[in-house]
């Protein structure tokens, strides 16, 4: 009997292509997992800068007179900090108003004329806290 002869798979065959098939599946399941991870880290940052927009636009359209009587030396200069986003699970929002006088090297300008409105958005996004933060300027007329 030839053993040269005899045509098949030996078991170190089957080892190599089962090892060589379970290295494929693991980079392609760990590209899937990468790619749907970061689509999700994008839908939210879009989700925040959505809610951070329309809380500037709601500032603004409030305009200087319910924010302009805030100032840093009172203590006022936070309106609401990490409040809950209505309708909006796990999106937490934090308003501050400075008065422009409070911002470094304009110390010396009159106050109560401009303020800096910011809004901060913040998020859990792998078991990490993640933000967006907008700002506008407010005026007096």
């Amino acid at each position: 009997m030839n053993l040269r002869s005899e045509k098949g798979f030996t078991g170190i065959d089957i080892a190599v292509s089962v090892v060589i098939i379970f290295i494929f599946i693991s980079i392609i399941a760990s590209l899937i997992y990468g790619v749907n991870s970061k689509s999700r880290e994008i839908e939210l940052k879009t989700e925040a800068t959505y809610i951070a927009i329309n809380e500037i636009e709601q500032i603004k359209n409030d305009g200087y007179e319910k924010y302009g009587t805030l100032s840093k030396a009172d203590g006022n200069n936070i309106v609401c900090s990490n409040q809950e986003v209505e309708g909006k699970e796990g999106y937490y929002k934090t308003i501050e108003v400075i008065d422009y006088t409070d911002l470094e090297g304009n110390q010396d300008k009159e106050k109560n004329i401009v303020k800096k409105a910011t809004v901060k958005i913040s998020y859990m996004f792998n078991a990490k806290e993640q933000s967006v933060e907008i700002s506008t300027i407010l005026t007096k007329e």
